[in-house]
C-alpha cells in the first residue's frame, strides 16, 4: 500500500455527515464524511484510519451533481462537495457524539 504523509491527511476529511439516511448508515457499522473533492478512496481510507484508529473494510465515494443558486439577478452553483461512505470492521466505532 502506498505511504501517505499523515500530516496532509488531516486536511482530506472535512466534517461528518449527519442526516437521516447517515443515521440509518450507523446501525450498519458505516459513517458517511465530507471529503475533499480530489481525494481518491486510498487517500480517504489511510485519513480515516489514521485520525480514528479504526480498521476500513470498504469505501463508497460519490459526487452529486452541484445545484444552481440564485441570489438576485446573480446565478451561480454551489460548491462542488464528494462524500465517502466507509464501512469498519466489525467491533470498531468512530465516536461522532461524544459523551459528557
Amino acid at each position: 500500500m502506498t505511504k501517505f504523509d499523515p500530516r496532509n491527511l488531516a486536511d482530506l476529511i472535512y466534517r461528518p455527515i449527519i442526516t437521516e439516511k447517515a443515521t440509518r448508515l450507523l446501525e450498519e457499522n458505516q459513517y458517511t464524511f465530507e471529503v475533499d473533492p480530489r481525494a481518491t478512496k486510498p487517500q480517504i481510507k489511510a485519513a480515516i484510519e489514521s485520525l480514528f484508529e479504526v480498521k476500513i473494510v470498504g469505501i463508497s465515494t460519490m459526487k452529486p451533481p452541484r445545484k444552481k443558486k440564485r441570489v438576485g439577478r446573480f446565478a451561480g452553483t454551489r460548491a462542488q462537495v464528494k462524500r465517502a461512505i466507509v464501512k469498519l470492521k466489525e467491533g470498531d466505532s468512530i465516536p461522532l457524539f461524544p459523551e459528557v
